[in-house]
């Protein structure tokens, strides 16, 4: 009886371990807090999840900085459909001793857990990494050592550079996400901090007994000594603006040629790394390190990410299609990749894309698509764009002679973050797509719309912004939004992008403008995949600010991290013959 109320709890609650439980469809055997030494001789903690027979299977491997404790259902899951499954605690986390401090460790520790993970028993020898987010960035760290036994990886909405598509987009510090995340980092690093004090300070003869350091850790610290003591990689962060040597240290980008391994990435519309995510599928499939790394790997594009995965995602229902569950296709790429099984990865299309608008899946031969046709959509106006009730218009034809647009950016009073891709803070800012009406109210915002389409018109693809413009300031900035208004005036956000104008030749050497001189700024506003439907009209927004998603800035030169005196910028927009900004879609012809 004992054994039987065992192997229940062991199957349907917590898998006990060493529990073995042979009428369940498929027992499973659970070590808790298995040691690994690394290198430098730190010993991080996994729970390991394995078929409870004397079988070998390959091993997928999460390194996580987020409780592996957590994840007792997906390793129980995962082990249930024939994986080895390691959930492992990065260094300084939870059960794993070291410091904690954001990329450092990973390429290092991810290699010596590859390794360590393929010699468990059980093991066939071939380790596949999964998962997503920060743990997205501990297997392409990991694969950029390539470790011998490493056979896959399966980096989920996740970057490819930590500098400018991580803490910082278009030289633009990534103010909501950097500070949210660090937040919430911040949080088992002064649990460990509380109780290193505790366990030496219990029971001690210190006096006087107000300077316990459990009652005095934060009262005693400035808000700096504080994040210095709990998060110092943020400080460290505000001083690196550049992408320098700081940050090429752990750059995927530069190191694609390093992955051998074939890889499933996965993206998502609306999600925070989607510009690193694709970045990493095109860096893989064009420059990795074997036949297998560029031929096999395969991108999937869903609809959500950071923002939520579902079918409805912030103020829009996608329908029941739009369902995606990670869990499930990472089972499904490691089966093919593993065992051969003849599942969609086997199609001979590497890229499957959920396309909004029509709100369904497909598949494709490429990424970008080969029928996608840049198309230039250029900004007219009479001089009065501000606002939704201006006069802003786009069109294919260019430009003639025609007013410029401008308007007054005010630090103090910026455009407000409305949606979009964000994390890690749904209670106070909702993410994903929100109805823009209320920010293109705003007089400091320029709105440019077609006519209601006569058609349905597919975009799907990288979008670029390609302005014209000068400032009355030595440094401002300048954002574009793409927008899907419908005909009942819902106008849904799609993409968007900012470029920081001392950032415009370089990340690495920033140049402040000459106020009054015209500069070309080409504004990376990521991809979408969405039919604008007939009746519905395509928008563009450009503005200065998008806060708090990014730091204001302060048209100064100087930074908010080194000053707060601030300056008002009058920044113009122009778009005649000479100037043609244009808005710069792939737009895919109708069958």
């Amino acid at each position: 009886m004992l054994k039987k109320v065992a192997c229940f709890l062991a199957f349907v609650v917590l898998a006990l371990p060493g529990v073995v439980c042979a009428q369940a469809p498929v027992a499973v055997v659970v070590e808790r807090n298995v040691p690994m030494k690394t290198r430098d001789g730190v010993t991080l903690h996994a729970d390991v999840y394995r078929p409870a027979d004397n079988g070998t299977y390959p091993v997928l491997l999460k390194r996580t900085p987020y409780d592996k404790g957590n994840d007792v259902e997906l390793g129980m899951m995962f082990a249930r459909r024939g994986y080895i499954t390691v959930i492992q605690d990065v260094r300084g986390r939870y059960t794993s001793e070291g410091e904690w401090y954001p990329f450092r460790y990973e390429i290092n520790d991810g290699y010596d857990a590859v390794e360590w993970a393929a010699k468990l028993p059980h093991s066939d020898g071939r380790v596949g990494m999964f998962s997503g987010s920060y743990v997205g960035a501990t297997q392409m760290l990991a694969a950029i050592a390539h470790p011998p036994h490493l056979a896959g990886i399966c980096p989920v909405v996740t970057a490819s550079n930590y500098h400018s598509n991580w803490t910082y987009q278009g030289g633009a510090f990534e103010q909501w996400f950097d500070q949210s995340w660090t937040t919430g980092l911040a949080q088992d690093t002064a649990n460990r901090a509380v109780k290193q004090a505790s366990d030496a300070l219990v029971g001690s003869t210190r006096l006087p007994l107000t300077q316990f350091p459990v009652f005095n850790l934060e009262s005693s610290m400035s808000g700096t000594q504080l994040t210095h003591a709990l998060a110092p990689y943020y400080l460290d962060w505000l001083a690196h603006p550049n992408y320098d040597s700081y940050w090429k240290q752990w750059s995927i980008e530069e190191n694609y040629a390093n992955i051998k391994v074939p890889a499933l990435v996965i993206a998502a519309w609306y999600d925070l790394f989607q510009g690193g995510s694709l970045r990493n599928y095109l860096g893989i499939r064009a420059q990795g390190g074997t036949e297998a790394a560029r031929d096999k790997t395969q991108l999937v594009i869903a609809i959500g990410g950071h923002s939520g995965w579902g079918r409805k995602v912030g103020e829009v229902d996608f329908g029941p299609e739009a369902k995606f569950d990670e869990n499930a296709i990472t089972l499904d790429w490691y089966d093919y990749l593993f065992k051969g099984k003849q599942n969609e990865f086997a199609s001979g299309k590497p890229v499957r894309l959920f396309l909004m608008g029509k709100d369904q899946w497909q598949s494709e031969s490429s990424w970008p698509l080969k029928n996608a046709r840049e198309t230039r959509y250029y900004l007219h106006s009479e001089g009065r764009a501000n606002s939704a009730a201006g006069d802003g218009v786009l069109s294919t034809r260019a430009g003639g002679k025609e007013l410029a647009d401008s308007y007054v950016y005010d630090p103090a009073n910026p455009v407000p973050t409305q949606g979009g891709p964000l994390c890690c803070d749904t209670a106070h800012l909702a993410p994903g797509p929100q109805d823009q009406r209320s920010v293109e109210a705003r007089q400091d915002v320029l709105v440019y719309s077609t006519p209601p389409l006569a058609q349905d018109t597919e975009v799907t693809g990288p979008i670029t912004l390609d302005l014209y413009a000068h400032s009355s300031a030595v440094d401002t900035d300048f954002t574009g939004k793409l927008v899907d208004v419908g005909p009942d005036g819902f106008a849904r956000n799609l993409t968007e992008g900012i470029l920081r104008a001392r950032f415009r030749d370089s990340q690495s050497e920033p140049t402040l403008i000459t106020p009054g001189k015209v500069y070309e700024y080409k504004i990376d506003l990521w991809a979408t995949g969405n039919v604008f439907l007939k009746g519905h009209r395509i928008r563009l927004e450009v503005s200065s600010s998008n806060f708090p998603r990014f730091d204001r800035n302060l048209n100064t030169g100087k930074s908010g991290a080194e000053s707060s005196d601030y300056v008002k910028a009058t920044n113009v927009i122009l778009h005649d013959a000479e100037h043609p900004s244009a808005l710069v879609l792939p737009v895919v012809p109708a069958e």
